[in-house]
């Protein structure tokens, strides 16, 4: 396994006057393992926590209780160098490629930031590997020293994900990364990422509430409810014979999910 999680919470103490407080529970006692070069899926509907999750798995958000271990080292409390240094390994790709880049930023500064940042490159060496990365992500050199505003919406997540993937991580976290776009951008950048994936080894972890996605690209899933993960498994087995009623409810908002059940159970 790449990474687990062994009771993972993440609790907010929330005033309700005062004199009067109560506790969110927006991440309640999550144990999870994400299989290396897997590719495993998040869902829920909003609110349910997925977010909150990915931010506790990247150590973006500090835990209140749990362990997380990753590549067989427990990171439940790094801090310091040793944190910046595992920022490398674990990178995110978020919902909105729109406001994800500076607009006063040049495509070239997006990319190259990470590299400065952590591999100190400079000069030609930079430009060279930031060159690669766009042709990784399929995007012309023309577009070095363009801005965000230039760019599509489906060309501005192929640059968060070559921003994302600049420092040869082993976990890639998605968040929601196609929801913004549209439809038939949406399923460029899927093909995208399964080819990726392959050409890189990475590993995915995807969140989404969009469920044929999920099946489209992951190999498993867990369904969150509430802060919990309430079932998780092989996709194709969870999606076609769920066994928690929220799961069931979730497929069942889905005409798509919900009329190859109906055959199946007429079969």
């Amino acid at each position: 396994m790449l990474i687990e999680a062994a009771g993972l919470a993440k609790h907010y103490r929330v005033k309700r006057g005062p004199f009067a407080a109560s506790v969110v529970k927006a991440v309640d006692g999550v144990d999870l393992r994400v299989r290396r070069g897997g590719a495993f899926g998040i869902v829920g509907e909003s609110g349910s926590g997925k977010s909150t999750l990915a931010k506790l798995l990247l150590r973006l958000t500090e835990p209140s209780a749990g362990r997380i271990t990753f590549d067989g080292r427990d990171v439940t409390h790094l801090a310091g160098e040793e944190l910046r240094l595992l920022r490398r390994e674990m990178q995110i790709v978020f919902q909105n490629p729109h406001s994800a880049l500076n607009a006063r930023h040049t495509i070239f500064d997006a990319i190259a930031e990470p590299l400065v940042v952590q591999d100190r490159l400079r000069g030609p060496a930079l430009r060279h590997r930031v060159e690669q990365l766009l042709d990784t992500v399929g995007l012309p050199k023309l577009f070095l020293y363009r801005y965000p505003h230039e760019l599509s919406g489906g060309q501005k997540q192929r640059v968060c994900i070559a921003r994302a993937v600049a420092l040869n991580p082993k976990l890639v976290i998605l968040d929601e990364p196609t929801s913004a776009l549209d439809v038939s951008v949406q399923a460029q950048i899927l093909a995208f990422l399964k080819e990726l994936r392959a050409e890189l080894n990475l590993t995915y972890i995807f969140i989404s509430h969009n469920l044929p996605v999920v099946r489209y690209l992951c190999d498993s899933v867990a369904v969150m409810h509430l802060g919990r993960i309430v079932e998780q498994g092989e996709t194709e087995v969870v999606f076609s014979t769920p066994q928690h009623s929220y799961t069931e409810t979730l497929l069942a908002a889905v005409p798509r999910f919900a009329a190859d059940r109906s055959l199946a159970t007429s079969a």
